[in-house]
């Protein structure tokens, strides 16, 4: 958010100020761009990206499986899929759930925890994630190409191309153009890898692991109907409610204690 609002002020102060003719249109595009993308990063850092809730009472007390054995099989257009169990949330994961270990929950159709955002993207905010890196790629792509103008121009009135020179005339333009260009080849990679997993139905935690190399995806519908899907379809309200009054279960925080270490240990083996 300070790249954004900082980048946006240099350019708004420096690049405006050589605009005669156009400099108010030039400069309130580049602020309502700006404020897309803060609205965006702020949507998907705040909204739940699919927390599923979790269980107070093991599977096993319930309904007597063994520990080594807590394992779903289904059949999802032919194609069967193994929906384990997570020790954490003593719940059986639904299909493309994942538990986040950052986040220390899990999350619906889970595709990645950003760190530049310090949330997990999964079902629920998945379509603001795409918003936000889109909207962020076209304010630096703006920001970069009028950089370039300003910088052209400074060598063509000083009639020398010697670059320090246009330093020392345009340090903050310079240092705006470096920084916007290396955000908008950054987040033109991000954007064109996330437009080509929805277009194939996938999530990145999928690709990673390539689950689909030896099987067919039973989520793929076809391009169109992926998009629709991933990025237009309405979504049910939160299995979470946040607004909620929680007291603490004390048998329950004391068997998390008991089973931690046990946990650590084969953490891995979840994983894997």
């Amino acid at each position: 958010m300070v790249s954004i609002i900082l980048s946006n002020w240099i350019f708004s102060v420096y690049i405006g100020e050589d605009l005669s003719k156009h400099r108010a249109i030039v400069v309130n595009s580049s602020l309502v761009l700006s404020v897309i993308v803060i609205v965006s990063l702020i949507l998907v850092s705040t909204r739940d990206p699919g927390i599923v809730p979790r269980n107070m009472k093991p599977i096993s007390n319930q309904v007597g499986t063994s520990f080594r054995t807590r394992s779903l099989r289904i059949s999802i257009d032919g194609v069967e899929i193994k929906l384990k169990y997570c020790r954490v949330c003593m719940i059986y994961r639904p299909p493309r759930t994942c538990h986040c270990l950052v986040c220390d929950n899990c999350v619906e159709r889970f595709d990645h925890h950003c760190p530049w955002i310090g949330q997990c993207v999964g079902l629920r905010n998945y379509r603001y994630y795409m918003m936000f890196i889109f909207s962020a790629l076209v304010f630096f792509v703006y920001i970069f190409t009028f950089s370039c103008w300003r910088i052209r121009r400074n060598i063509t009135e000083g009639g020398s191309g010697i670059l320090f020179q246009v330093l020392r005339n345009v340090p903050e333009t310079v240092a705006l153009g470096l920084f916007s260009f290396t955000a908008m080849w950054f987040l033109g990679g991000l954007v064109v890898f996330h437009v080509y997993l929805t277009a194939l139905n996938q999530t990145a935690h999928e690709n990673y692991k390539r689950r689909y190399t030896k099987s067919s995806n039973p989520f793929d519908k076809g391009v169109l109907r992926n998009i629709i899907e991933i990025l237009f379809k309405r979504l049910g309200p939160s299995r979470v409610n946040f607004r909620a009054e929680v007291e603490p279960e004390y048998g329950y925080i004391a068997r998390m204690l008991m089973n931690s270490n046990k946990l650590s240990k084969e953490a891995d083996v979840d994983i894997k």
